[in-house]
């Protein structure tokens, strides 16, 4: 191998294992922010578990913040990737936007840790992400592909004319987040664990039922 391959080999090398390192910090902050939130989760902390330093969560990230919003920027990221999988143009509305709920409801489910960091921010008043444009351009996309769907729907006759896509939305979202968020609260008050496998189907299709019963005419 030649000095210049082997020079550009090494560059790669050391390319992946900087994205590992990213990677791993990031998976690990999150289960921290989420635990902790932002104002109890530490950096020396995420650096202990990372096997790295706080130098050198400086150096990638820039500061605490920046890693925060980097989780979160991740976070929403993977939910609005797996929106993108749905092939909505090759299902006709109904079975479009019934998909779109379904997956939200599997991805809420399986990512506890986003209903975790989805209610810090609030409690924070978002008062972190409400300056970063890239996660108001990352989330509009959402809406803009349920507004596809609904446009199709009305044009076929199917979906009422008055409905708005950020409602529609809203309604998939609170659906999903609240029986993750609130399953220890609900089986207090109500003994029923809103994630019992055995019940998952029933509450899978209830939310499709809903939010389609409400687009229909």
């Amino acid at each position: 191998m030649t000095q210049e391959k082997t020079v550009t080999a090494q560059t790669g090398e050391r390319r992946r294992d900087a994205e590992r390192t990213r990677t791993e910090i990031v998976d690990v902050a999150t289960e921290e922010f989420a635990e902790r939130g932002y104002s109890g989760a530490r950096v020396d902390e995420i650096a202990a578990r990372t096997r790295t330093t706080k130098r050198m969560i400086y150096y990638y990230f820039g500061g605490k913040e920046q890693l925060y919003l980097a989780v979160l920027e991740r976070a929403y990221a993977e939910i609005r990737a797996a929106e993108r999988t749905v092939d909505v143009d090759h299902l006709d509305p109904v079975a479009a936007v019934r998909r779109l709920a379904e997956v939200t409801f599997d991805h809420h489910e399986a990512h506890p840790a986003f209903i975790k960091l989805v209610g810090v921010e609030n409690a924070q008043h978002a008062k972190h992400m409400n300056h970063v444009a890239r996660l108001v351009d990352l989330n509009s996309s959402a809406v803009d592909l349920l507004r596809g769907v609904l446009d199709r729907g009305r044009a076929e006759g199917t979906f009422r004319d008055d409905v708005d896509a950020l409602d529609v939305h809203m309604m998939i979202s609170s659906f999903c987040f609240f029986r993750v968020a609130n399953r220890h609260t609900w089986g207090a008050l109500f003994d029923r664990d809103l994630l019992d496998e055995s019940r998952r189907g029933h509450y899978r299709t209830m939310l499709g039922d809903l939010v389609t019963g409400y687009l229909r005419k």
